[in-house]
This record gives structure tokens, sequence and C-alpha cells, in this order.
């Protein structure tokens, strides 16, 4: 597959401005052609630079990837974390959580494929501080699902665990397949906010009509 070359810039950019070019450019090649099938030549090409002087940035492509994945979990947890602290219902909180989850797939979206899809590719040691972030995304997301329990606004039979892990793999396994040409993220966001929440919010049992009393004679 060929990967488009970035927008070509001054030589002259010092190293650290450049810096952000560079991590794009092997987001978009491990995007893409996944890790395995990139190579620190195929980043540089997208550059227009010689492969060693990548080097500077990262000192091997999984160091490269390492790089790319924490840019693609960079911003949930915080956000998660001020959803959950904010006013409101947890309904609300819930609905917010999601839309948050699938926004960055508009401007960030070659970070967050590369996360989803790519992170296991790292050593063991690189892994683990990419997943602590990862895990307490999750945690946002199970504590106000059992706010929600707890308040009798969600099921009181609900998993919350298994919720949490359904909506999640819901909203990640969007970013395979989002084209934002096709459909607003927007209306994504909104539809599968809708979905969970009406999915997980407490049944209103029906009003009982009464008994018929059957008249004598019949």
């Amino acid at each position: 597959m060929t990967v488009v070359p970035l927008r070509s810039r001054r030589s002259r950019t010092s190293p650290r401005r450049r810096a952000p070019e560079i991590i794009e450019a092997a987001a978009r090649v491990f995007a893409q052609q996944g890790f395995h099938g990139a190579t620190t030549q195929d980043i540089a090409d997208v550059l227009g630079i010689r492969q060693a002087s990548l080097y500077y940035y990262f000192p091997s492509k999984e160091g490269a990837l390492e790089l790319v994945c924490l840019q693609g979990v960079a911003g949930y947890f915080e956000v998660a974390k001020a959803i959950a602290s904010a006013p409101g219902t947890a309904a609300e909180k819930l609905s917010r959580l999601i839309k948050s989850h699938l926004a960055p797939l508009t401007d960030r979206s070659d970070f967050v494929r590369v996360f989803l899809n790519e992170r296991q590719h790292l050593p063991s040691e690189s892994r683990r501080r990419i997943g602590k972030w990862s895990r307490g995304v999750e945690r946002v997301f199970e504590d106000v699902v059992k706010e929600g329990v707890r308040r009798g606004e969600f099921r009181a039979d609900l998993d919350t665990r298994l919720a949490v892990l359904a909506i999640l793999g819901m909203a990640n396994a969007a970013a395979n397949w989002y084209r934002h040409e096709e459909v607003a993220i927007e209306r994504i966001s909104g539809e599968f906010a809708r979905l969970v929440v009406d999915g997980v919010k407490k049944r209103r049992k029906p009003r009982s009509r009464g008994r018929r009393v059957p008249r004598p004679g019949r």
C-alpha cells in the first residue's frame, strides 16, 4: 500500500518542533501497513528524509510504536474523569463518556487505530505502561455504570463489568470502519449512546389494570 507523503517542510525546522510531524508520519504508516508490515524506511519516505534521521526521535521501530500508542490514548483518561466527576445523572454521564470516547476519530484516527490494533506488538514493559491508561478508562466507565445501578437509574441485575466491556468493545470497533466522509461521528456517537443507555436503564413496571371479575352465569 502506498502511503501518501506529508507536506514537505523546511529542513531548518528544529528537531523539537518537528517531533509531532515525525510521530504523525509513524502513526499513518503503522495504521495503513500494520506494525510488522511497516519499516522505518517507510516512515522516512513519508517525511522525505533519511532513515538515519529518525533515530534522533526514537531508538527503534518499537520506540516509535510506543510514542504513537501514547498519543492514541492521550487525553482519554483525563476527559473521562472530568465527565464522571461533573454534575448530572449516571445516564447523562454515560452518554457523554461514549461520545467523548469516539470524538478523537475525527482528528486522531491513525493514532487511535494503532493503539487499538498494534499495541500488542510492544515489548512487555511498554505494554504495561500503555495499558494502565486503558485500564483507567475502563474503571471510569464502570464507576459510572455502578453509580447508575446504585441510584436506581440502571437495572439492578446489570453485570457492570460485562456491560463496560461491551460498551468499549462497540465503541473501539468503530475505529476500524469509520470514514468521516460517509457519516458524521456525532451521528454515530449519538446512536451508540442511545442504544447503550436505553439498554441499561431500569425498566418501568407496567401498570396493572386489575383483574376483571367474571359475572355470574358466565
